[in-house]
């Protein structure tokens, strides 16, 4: 997985509620970022719903229609865009005739919860190796540098696709997903959170703490970590949207989430079968996927930019305001 070095700088001292305020003032002045927020608020509160809507429709996920496909045809649905209708929103599923507009509602509750929840692990695991080999001695950072290097080397999705592919049946395929894309992938992280950490140490506000006789536990929940806010947000905004592909990936190759359970790239696995007879099948869950991805990562595009507090200067540089100066030197 990519490391990336163009994140937000270090700043100490910034009282938190001030720069929550600076950063959304900086957002709200760009359009992108606040319609890929909408879409991704429109998303989530969609899928949180989904049992809902679900009992609104009169359907399930998981209850097949076979009246409502064409067994002489090999189960593509009757009616035109995939028995698109007042009962299915969305048309059916080809072969089962189960309702794709509830399917594709829990579809996103996995996809959402796996990708998030692989995120938080990351960024835990990440965090924690990370201050270790920042703030450890020499032998502690050389030790901690192998295993992220270690981890950072090996083939991410071989060995996603070898572990799920090895773990019992019965175990809550979610949660394993979650647990082999966090483990797996927070070298990343740890990367970032050391090398932010290495920098922070040389600034007179950590010194004066260790002078003062705090031990690094103390330094580091008190001085390091709202400094490496801004970093570590911004890397899992970017990690969220590459856990939603990892998700889809891993259940297009069938080592996923396992049928019943509805997911993105579990439908698009078996809707390679039918795209010419119903490309609706495909191009719902790809197109959804799409949007999300593309959503996240505008934001997080947005959420880097908004935390950088050297873009205020930037953003001076060529305007208006600096132009009569100019003309008058």
């Amino acid at each position: 997985m990519t490391v990336l070095t163009d994140l937000p700088a270090p700043v100490a001292g910034t009282p938190a509620t001030g720069a929550a305020r600076q950063v959304w003032r900086r957002l709200r002045t760009r359009p992108s970022a606040l319609t890929a927020a909408s879409v991704l608020v429109l998303l989530v509160l969609l899928a949180l719903a989904a049992p809902l809507l679900a009992a609104l429709t009169g359907q399930d996920p998981h209850t097949y229609h076979d009246d409502l496909v064409d067994s002489a045809r090999g189960g593509v649905p009757y009616g035109a865009f995939g028995g698109i209708g007042a009962e299915h929103w969305l048309g059916v599923e080809p072969g089962t005739g189960r309702d794709l507009f509830v399917r594709l509602l829990y579809g996103a509750r996995i996809s959402l919860l796996v990708a998030v929840g692989a995120t938080a692990v990351q960024v835990l695991v990440g965090l924690l190796v990370g201050l270790a080999a920042g703030l450890g001695n020499r032998w502690a950072d050389a030790v901690l540098g192998r295993v992220t290097d270690v981890f950072l080397a090996l083939p991410f999705l071989v060995l996603a696709i070898a572990l799920t592919a090895v773990v019992p049946r019965d175990f809550p395929r979610p949660l394993l997903l979650i647990l082999v894309i966090g483990l797996l992938g927070w070298a990343g992280t740890s990367r970032i959170v050391r090398a932010q950490t290495l920098t922070l140490k040389s600034l007179d506000f950590v010194a004066a703490s260790r002078l003062a006789g705090s031990g690094a536990r103390r330094t580091a929940r008190r001085e390091l970590l709202p400094s490496l806010a801004a970093p570590v947000i911004t890397y899992a905004a970017i990690l969220v949207p590459t856990n939603i592909v990892v998700e889809a990936s891993l259940s297009f190759l069938g080592v996923g989430v396992t049928p019943p359970t509805p997911s993105w790239g579990q439908m698009l696995s078996t809707a390679q079968t039918w795209f010419r007879a119903d490309p609706a099948y495909v191009l719902l869950p790809a197109g959804l996927l799409f949007v999300t991805v593309l959503a996240f990562t505008v934001l997080g595009d947005a959420v880097r930019t908004a935390l950088d507090p050297r873009e205020a200067g930037r953003l001076t540089v060529g305007t208006r305001k600096a132009r009569p100066k100019e003309r008058s030197a």
